[in-house]
C-alpha cells in the first residue's frame, strides 16, 4: 500500500500517503540502458558509412527524450501527504514536487470524512470537510486503495471524536 498509518502516542496518529512508484533508480538505468542497446542495433550496419552520422542524431534525440519523460515522471511523483490526527487538532500536509507546501488545520470534532463512489472527478473521491474548508486526500492512489484508506480513517476518527481516555489506542 502507498500509504502508512501509525499510532504515534496514545492521543495522536499519522497517516503518511505518497504515489506508486513502479520505476526504482534501478529500474530507471535498465530502462534507459536496453533503449541504448536496442538504438544502437541498427546503427552496427552503417559503421563506417556517412549514414550514421545521419541517424545518429535522431537516435540521440530518442535516448534523450526516453530520459528526459522518465526523469520529470519521477520528479513528478515526489508527493508526500501527511495527515496527523490528535484530540486537539487535526493537520494535513502536502508537500508538492514544485510549488509550496500546502496545508490544512481543523478541530477533530467538526471534521467528516465522506468517500464519493460515483459523481467525483475520480472514482471513490476521498474528501476530508472541516475548517470552512474541504480538502482531497490520496488523490493519486488507485479507487480500492482510497476506499481501503476510507475504512480506516473513519475508523480512527471515530474513535479519536470519543471521550473516553483509552479508546484511540
Amino acid at each position: 500500500m502507498p500509504y502508512a498509518l501509525t499510532q504515534d502516542s496514545a492521543t495522536q496518529a499519522t497517516l503518511r500517503a505518497w504515489p506508486h512508484n513502479a520505476l526504482n533508480p534501478r529500474g530507471f538505468v535498465m530502462a534507459v540502458g536496453m533503449a541504448a542497446g536496442t538504438l544502437a542495433i541498427p546503427l552496427l550496419a552503417v559503421i563506417g558509412s556517412p549514414v550514421l552520422w545521419g541517424l545518429l542524431p535522431f537516435a540521440g534525440i530518442a535516448l534523450w527524450g526516453l530520459w528526459y519523460g522518465l526523469d520529470r515522471n519521477w520528479r513528478d511523483r515526489q508527493i508526500l501527504e501527511e495527515l496527523v490526527l490528535s484530540r486537539a487538532e487535526i493537520t494535513l500536509t502536502r508537500t508538492n514536487p514544485r510549488g509550496p507546501q500546502q496545508q490544512w488545520r481543523a478541530d477533530p470534532h467538526w471534521v467528516s470524512l465522506r468517500l464519493v463512489p460515483r459523481g467525483g472527478p475520480v472514482e471513490n473521491y476521498l474528501i476530508l470537510t472541516g475548517g470552512g474548508r474541504e480538502v482531497e486526500l490520496g488523490a493519486y492512489l488507485t479507487p480500492d486503495e482510497r476506499a481501503s484508506l476510507h475504512d480506516a480513517l473513519s475508523d480512527l476518527l471515530m474513535r479519536l471524536k470519543t471521550y473516553a481516555p483509552d479508546t484511540f489506542s
